[in-house]
C-alpha cells in the first residue's frame, strides 16, 4: 500500500509517501516539505499567531493536494512540540481540522523519543544491542535507551535548536556571552536526565537522528547524502568540540557556506551543536553513527505492525 505520513514539526512541514506493507522496509516515493519554523512564531504568550496559523493551514492543504496526487491510500497525521506545547494548541487543531479535515495526533514528547527508537532499532537490528539515541528537533531534544523495540528509558527535553535559538541567541553572529549562558543551560538541563539513563548500564551503540546530527556530521566531513542511505556516517565529539568555537564566530549567512548545510537551518546550527556536544559529554560518547530512519519512518513501522495480516499456511499444508 502506498502511506503519507504527515509531519507538523517544530522547522517544517514534511510529507512523506512510502510504498510499504507488513514485514517489507518501507521504500520512499515522494518528499514534499515547507520550513514553517513554527517554534519560532510563538508570540509572548507561547501562541502560535494569526500569521503561523495561516501558514500552517495552507500548507496542511498543499500536502494534502501532494498526497492524493501521488495515490497514497491513507494519511498518518502528527504534530510534535511547537503544537503541543502552544497555548492556543486546542485552537490551532480546530482549524486546521476544520478547514482541511485532517485530524493532526499530537504525539507527547515520550512517544516521539519511543517511535524514534523503533525507527533506529528496526534499521540496526538486534545484532547493535543496547541502543542509545539521540534526536534534536526544532523544538526538543529526545533520548532514548534500551534493548528491544521499546525503550527502557525515554525523555523529551525542551533543548529543540529552533527555540534555543529565537530565546537565547539573538544575535547573528551570536554574542559570546549568550553563548555561554546557553551553554550552561544545556548541559544542566540535560544533566538531570542523565541519571535515569546510567543505571541502565552502557549502551553497545549510540546512534543519532535529524537534520541536526546530519548536518553536523557533514561539515565534520562525512559522507553527503547522495552517496546514499547506506554509507556509515559518524560523529565524533572531538570534531564536534573543534567546531562549536568555529560555528559560534560565524553570521548564519558564512555557515550556509559550510558543506551539508542549508539556509532555513543555519542560524540554528550553532544551539543544535550545543546541544550534541553537551548530550555526547555528559553521556560519555565519543563517537556516535548517524541513523538514516528517524519519527516519520517510527510512525509509519507502527502503523504496519496493527494492520492485519493473513493466516499463514500450516507447516507442511
Amino acid at each position: 500500500m502506498r502511506l503519507g505520513v504527515l509531519d507538523v514539526g517544530s522547522n517544517t512541514v514534511h510529507l512523506l509517501v512510502v510504498d510499504a506493507h507488513p514485514g517489507a522496509r518501507p521504500l520512499p516515493a515522494h518528499s514534499h516539505k515547507a520550513e514553517l519554523r513554527l517554534a519560532e512564531l510563538l508570540d509572548e504568550d507561547g501562541a502560535i499567531g494569526p500569521e503561523g496559523v495561516d501558514r500552517l493551514v495552507a500548507t496542511v492543504s498543499d500536502a494534502l493536494q501532494a498526497a492524493e496526487d501521488k495515490g497514497c491510500e491513507d494519511v498518518l497525521p502528527f504534530a510534535t512540540s511547537a503544537v503541543r506545547e502552544a497555548s492556543n494548541a486546542d485552537q490551532v487543531l480546530a482549524r486546521v481540522r476544520e478547514e482541511t479535515g485532517v485530524d493532526l495526533a499530537v504525539l507527547s514528547g515520550a512517544e516521539e523519543a519511543r517511535l524514534t527508537f523503533l525507527a533506529a532499532r528496526r534499521w540496526y537490528g538486534w545484532s547493535a544491542g543496547r541502543l542509545l539515541v539521540l534526536d534534536i528537533g526544532g523544538g526538543s531534544l529526545e533520548i532514548a535507551y534500551g534493548i528491544d523495540e521499546e525503550p527502557d528509558a525515554a525523555v523529551s527535553l525542551p533543548l529543540g535548536a529552533g527555540r534555543l535559538t529565537a530565546g537565547w541567541l539573538p544575535g547573528d553572529p551570536p554574542d559570546p556571552a549568550e553563548v555561554k549562558t546557553l551553554r550552561r543551560h544545556v548541559r544542566a538541563r540535560i544533566a538531570r536526565s542523565v541519571g535515569e539513563f546510567t543505571r541502565l548500564g552502557r549502551p553497545d551503540h549510540v546512534v543519532a537522528t535529524s537534520k541536526t546530527f546530519k548536518q553536523l556530521a557533514r561539515i565534520a566531513g562525512a559522507a553527503r547524502s547522495t552517496e546514499g542511505l547506506y554509507v556509515q556516517r559518524t560523529l565524533t565529539r572531538k570534531s564536534l568540540e573543534e567546531w562549536v568555537p568555529k560555528l559560534a564566530a560565524m553570521t548564519a549567512e558564512q555557515r550556509v557556506g559550510l558543506p551539508g548545510v542549508s539556509e532555513g537551518r543555519a542560524a540554528q546550527l550553532l544551539a543544535g551543536a550545543l546541544v550534541a556536544e553537551g548530550a555526547m559529554d555528559l553521556f560519555g560518547v565519543e563517537e556516535l553513527e548517524i541513523c538514516p530512519w528517524a519519527l516519520r519512518e517510527g510512525v509509519i513501522l507502527r502503523r504496519l505492525d496493527h494492520l492485519p495480516t493473513e493466516e499463514p499456511d500450516a507447516l507442511g499444508g
